[in-house]
């Protein structure tokens, strides 16, 4: 699988359904353990790929699940943890998995192809961010941190445990609360972590974002595991892709500008709302449990091929 930073991240379509007001949304994606709990596993694998859908104002509808899996080194009591972990995630979406397919495969592998359903009146398109606009983003960050020290076996059991639970948490609620307020533009933020994605939002949509660091809720403990060297070839890589787009004011310091650009495995929606109807949104995700951190605004681009200005 490619994992370079590019536009062809958001790969979820959308396809006219000329008998309703309603299009299709049709995405797949597909992830290797972050976890070592098979059930887990699946559960993130499948919260991922519905993700994609929901970071488009859809609504799942069926799936087809693809798992490889080394069945001559692990027992099949692993492979049925994944599929069970899956079903769960995709019975609380309200989504069928109506079939799939399993493959032998030296490193195991887990993920969904998506069908749903949006109204073409408002889909969320990374083409329809608008100049004030506010950044309102519905998780922490830090997934790939957490998954790099726990690969290490230098990651603390209750920061696992709030990265599982943030990764196995399922973006519908928040896509409700993002509709229900108006939103016109989102993505979800996964593998080119938020300032990857957030550039690929702002170029498309022509705007520039003003981001603040310091707002932008990190999950407990990746600062300092951040700070201790724990950081995924892919955030790396995701920095050195975006710098030419972006620019840093001199207080935000390395580490910070690293995690901006952590690779995420399914994590949370980054939506862009009307200023009039960000308390109602910040309410409601609240009310559902989900993070609402206010961490921007969107301005004019200013022709100057700076795509995101980032302050401390």
């Amino acid at each position: 699988m490619d994992d370079s930073p590019g536009p062809l991240d958001d790969a979820a379509l959308v396809r006219p359904d000329p008998a309703s007001a309603n299009g299709l949304v049709m995405t797949i994606d597909v992830v290797t353990p972050m976890v070592d709990d098979p059930e887990a596993f699946g559960a993130i694998a499948a919260a991922n790929a519905l993700s994609d859908v929901y970071a488009m104002g859809g609504e799942p509808k069926v799936a087809l699940s693809f798992i490889g899996f080394p069945s001559d080194v692990l027992p099949l009591e692993v492979l049925g943890a994944i599929v069970r972990g899956m079903g769960v995630q995709c019975e609380r979406a309200g989504c069928a998995i109506v079939g799939g397919h399993t493959i032998v495969d030296p490193e195991p592998k887990a993920g969904l192809a998506v069908t749903g359903s949006v109204d073409r009146g408002r889909v969320w398109s990374h083409r329809s961010g608008r100049a004030g606009q506010v950044l309102v983003l519905t998780k922490a960050i830090g997934t790939g941190v957490v998954v790099q020290a726990l690969k290490k076996n230098e990651a603390p059991a209750d920061v696992v445990a709030a990265a599982v639970a943030s990764m196995r948490d399922l973006n519908d609620r928040a896509c409700r609360a993002g509709i229900a307020a108006g939103v016109t533009s989102g993505t979800d933020v996964t593998g080119f972590g938020l300032l990857g994605h957030l550039k690929n939002l702002c170029e498309a949509s022509n705007v520039q974002a003003h981001l603040r660091a310091s707002d932008v809720p990190m999950l407990p403990g990746v600062v300092d595991l951040a700070k201790r060297g724990f950081l995924p070839g892919g955030t790396k890589r995701n920095l050195r892709y975006v710098e030419p787009a972006i620019r840093f004011d001199a207080e935000v310091d390395e580490t910070t500008r690293l995690l901006l650009a952590d690779a995420q495995t399914s994590g949370g929606l980054l939506l862009c709302t009307p200023a009039e109807s960000v308390a109602m949104l910040c309410k409601q995700l609240a009310d559902e449990g989900c993070v609402a951190a206010v961490i921007g605004t969107l301005a004019p681009s200013a022709g100057d091929g700076v795509a995101i200005a980032v302050s401390g």
